[in-house]
Formats: structure tokens, sequence, C-alpha cells
């Protein structure tokens, strides 16, 4: 049984950077693409990310271009989302989550992904 474990989320002040992490175990991530979503509160969760298969493919919302960055290595069963110049509204807790298919592309639709994590919070303050 996969389980995947987000980390790094944190409070941090506008404009900082943030490293999240989501590490597995169970089962490699190899062969299979990860999403990276968030939600605030009272809304819905939306797409932030994607890295797919092998990691030579990242996707992300227009909200984040440009600031954050999807990567993997594989060798630690790990997923990363770097993120700079970070705004309040970036303010959620965000989520990994794995494709249901293996050799999958960097796919935004939240029901692409079937294995998810307990989630990471992230606070940006103004």
């Amino acid at each position: 049984q996969l389980r995947l474990v987000e980390s790094g989320g944190e409070l941090v002040q506008a404009g900082g950077s943030l490293r999240l992490s989501c590490t597995a175990s169970g089962r490699s991530l190899y062969m299979y693409a990860v999403g990276w979503f968030r939600q605030a509160p009272g809304k819905v969760r939306e797409f932030v990310a994607a890295v797919n298969w092998n990691g030579d493919s990242t996707r992300y919302s227009d909200r984040v271009k440009g600031r954050f960055t999807g990567s993997r290595d594989d060798a630690k069963n790990t997923v990363y989302l770097q993120m700079n110049s970070l705004k309040p509204e970036d303010t959620a807790v965000y989520y990994c989550a794995t494709d249901r298919d293996r050799y999958g592309s960097d796919r935004p639709s939240i029901q692409t992904y079937d294995y998810w994590g307990q989630g990471t919070q992230v606070t940006v303050s103004s």
C-alpha cells in the first residue's frame, strides 16, 4: 500500500521561499506522475503543479507559473515543489498525489490521481 507524506510547510513572509517534499513508502514512485494540489479554507482543492513519470515534463497552474518548480528524485522516492516569491494568496494546505496510471504525463485533472498525502500547511504572511 502506497503512503505519501508531505513536509516542509510552515509560516513564511511574503516574498519568501519554501520547498515542499512528498516522500513515498510502500511502493516506488518511479513510473508514476505526481501532482501537487492545494486547498484554502472555504475553497475547492485546486491544481498547482505536476511532474510527469520520469521528471522531464512539468505543468503549472497560471497562478504559480514562473514562481513554483516541481522536480523528483526517484532514488529518494521523493517529489519536490520549490516555491519562490510566495504571496499571501498561496496560503493553503498543500497535497501531493500519484497518478492512477503508469507512465502518466503531467496532467492537471484531480480525477487523474488516486493516492493522496495528508497535506502540509503553508501560511504566507503579508
